[in-house]
């Protein structure tokens, strides 16, 4: 026998046999990744659905509560007027029965005014803004409005000589600075 006639033998390789079963595995992965993919993508689209919802849940609870919020400082202003104007219901009832009887005795009409004035000074100190007795203190531009000066013995340079127009309400909550006469040094 020759060289030639030998019967040869191949030697193995690592390369996968190309037959119909390994094809079939090759698509059957693909197909399974797609799937997964898909799978993966819906779960995805599902949870922004979700997200989106409760967002838009969210909002509309929000813009419920800004309305009924709204609504609330409303009826409160309403409450607070009413009760305030409750309140200075007496001192106009007082006001129209001085006013019947300003024919009669002028002392006991100025008697009743000065009542009357004193039940309306009541009425703003029960609110949050009693009158201010600012004579002799010492003068604050962020309560007082000074509208003279005055110099004379007695008087110390610096502080209210006088009283215009009283003021009303504390000093963290003044409804009207008091209009002063301020005392200066004597020139």
């Amino acid at each position: 026998m020759s060289d030639h006639d030998a019967p040869t033998t191949e030697a193995p390789t690592n390369e996968a046999p190309t037959t119909e079963a390994g094809t079939t595995d090759a698509s059957a992965n693909e197909a399974s990744e797609q799937v997964d993919e898909t799978r993966e993508r819906v779960d995805q689209a599902r949870q922004i659905a979700e997200l989106e919802d409760a967002w838009r849940r969210t909002a509309a609870e929000l813009d419920n509560f800004r309305k009924r919020c709204a609504r609330d400082v409303v009826r409160g202003r309403e409450q607070e007027r009413a009760a305030v104007a409750t309140s200075w219901l007496p001192v106009l009832d007082n006001l129209e029965r001085a006013l019947e009887h300003a024919s009669s005795d002028p002392e006991s009409v100025v008697e009743g005014v000065r009542a009357v004035l004193a039940q309306a000074v009541g009425v703003l100190a029960d609110l949050g803004y009693p009158r201010r007795d600012d004579d002799g203190r010492a003068f604050d531009p962020a309560v007082h409005e000074a509208v003279s000066t005055m110099s004379g013995e007695g008087l110390v340079p610096g502080t209210v000589a006088q009283v215009v127009r009283p003021g009303y309400g504390p000093d963290d909550k003044l409804l009207r600075p008091a209009a002063v006469v301020v005392a200066t040094r004597a020139t």
